[in-house]
């Protein structure tokens, strides 16, 4: 039986603060929410309808990504409020690239936004070894 990588209540919180497109990474869809992120939301539109549209998001999430040791809840939350710090690297036991995270900000944003198109697939690789 597959359990849930990804939960309704941290998808709703994110959509608080949908108009940043930061829900619809947290569920693996980076351009789109890379979309939301440059026209606050589909200019809140988007961000309205999605409402409606996180539990089938947040199933279709579950069915994609592996679950495992390491939660996908707790890398997103680190990755959101500590990301330029490496602390989610250091969370995945990706410890050399965490203290380079730390020393670097996040290797100067860039991969700190490299980390919001690819965390899903990094959780679901180490998570799907273990």
């Amino acid at each position: 039986m597959q359990q849930n990588s990804h939960t309704p209540v941290i998808g709703y919180l994110l959509w608080l603060f949908g108009f940043t497109g930061s829900h619809r990474f947290y569920y693996g869809r980076p351009v789109s929410g890379t979309i939301y992120f440059f026209t606050l939301g589909l200019f809140f539109i988007g961000w309205l309808i999605d409402l409606f549209l996180i539990p089938g998001m947040d199933r279709a999430a579950d069915l994609r990504f592996s679950s495992g040791p390491i939660d996908y809840n707790v890398a997103w939350i680190l990755l959101t409020f500590l990301g330029v710090f490496g602390v989610h690297r250091m969370y995945m036991g990706k410890w050399l690239t965490g203290i380079l995270y730390l020393l670097t900000g996040g290797l100067f944003l860039i991969g700190y936004i490299y980390d919001y198109w690819t965390l899903n697939d990094q959780l679901s690789e180490i998570n799907s070894r273990a």
